[in-house]
């Protein structure tokens, strides 16, 4: 698939990979209009993409979303990236940093996805991909929010996937490891596999080009995650949650 000549919607996209993504799809002749919620922030990101327009817009807020929708207009592609984070445990919960992460991360994807997909249905033709990541495959220790809400991101795509087959929509889903941001700085375990923010936008750039439903990176670090779907509960648990009380 070609970009040159396209207009895409990136969502979340002032800093991190969908910054990164963002300047990688404008290098390939794309248009494309960044929205996050910081406007400072967002003007900054704007100055370092060619031919970038900005629309801010808050994914927990539908009148935001409906708004950011109505003055964006028709776009051949929507790409949603927008995330918060924090690490969190069962024994040390946060309420609104749980609630946020569910409601930015999944609820707000499905905001924007409601907003987007009506009138790409109508002219039966667009593109939409989905930020998933590979802690979304299955429940992690110290992930309580942000793999939750993850999986119920890829579920939400594998649904419109299934749903929209054949009819020229496209949708795809694009499941990264551990990125080198602001929200991975939170972190204080070792991070396997750790990639730049540019290496996984080339891997997103490459899975928007092709064919492919989905894609999960770095491929050997999904290997992993990919294949603990079909481990038994006990065994599984043993390895990922080994000094828990069982």
């Amino acid at each position: 698939m070609q970009l040159a000549g396209k207009r895409y919607w990136l969502v979340g996209a002032s800093e991190g990979l969908g910054l990164a993504l963002a300047q990688a799809m404008a290098a390939e002749g794309a248009k494309v209009i960044l929205s996050a919620r910081d406007p400072e922030r967002l003007a900054e990101a704007c100055g370092k993409v060619p031919r970038a327009s900005a629309v801010v817009v808050d994914v927990a807020d539908r009148a935001s979303v409906a708004a950011a929708v109505a003055q964006i207009g028709a776009v051949d592609g929507v790409v949603f990236l927008a995330g918060v984070y924090w690490p969190m445990t069962a024994q040390a919960v946060d309420a609104a940093q749980l609630e946020a992460m569910c409601d930015v991360n999944f609820t707000g994807c499905a905001r924007v996805v409601a907003a987007v997909l009506p009138a790409m249905v109508a002219r039966g033709s667009g593109h939409l991909v989905i930020t998933g990541s590979l802690s979304g495959f299955r429940g992690l220790p110290g992930a309580l929010g942000y793999a939750a809400s993850k999986a119920g991101v890829m579920a939400l795509a594998e649904s419109l996937y299934a749903d929209l087959r054949g009819t020229g929509i496209r949708v795809q889903l694009a499941n990264p490891g551990f990125i080198r941001t602001r929200l991975t700085a939170k972190n204080d375990f070792s991070m396997p596999f750790l990639m730049e923010p540019e290496q996984a936008a080339a891997r997103m750039l490459k899975l928007m080009k092709s064919r492919r439903f989905k894609a999960s990176f770095p491929t050997v670090f999904s290997w992993l995650f990919r294949g603990s779907q079909v481990l038994p509960d006990w065994l599984y648990y043993r390895i990922f949650a080994p000094n828990k009380v069982r």
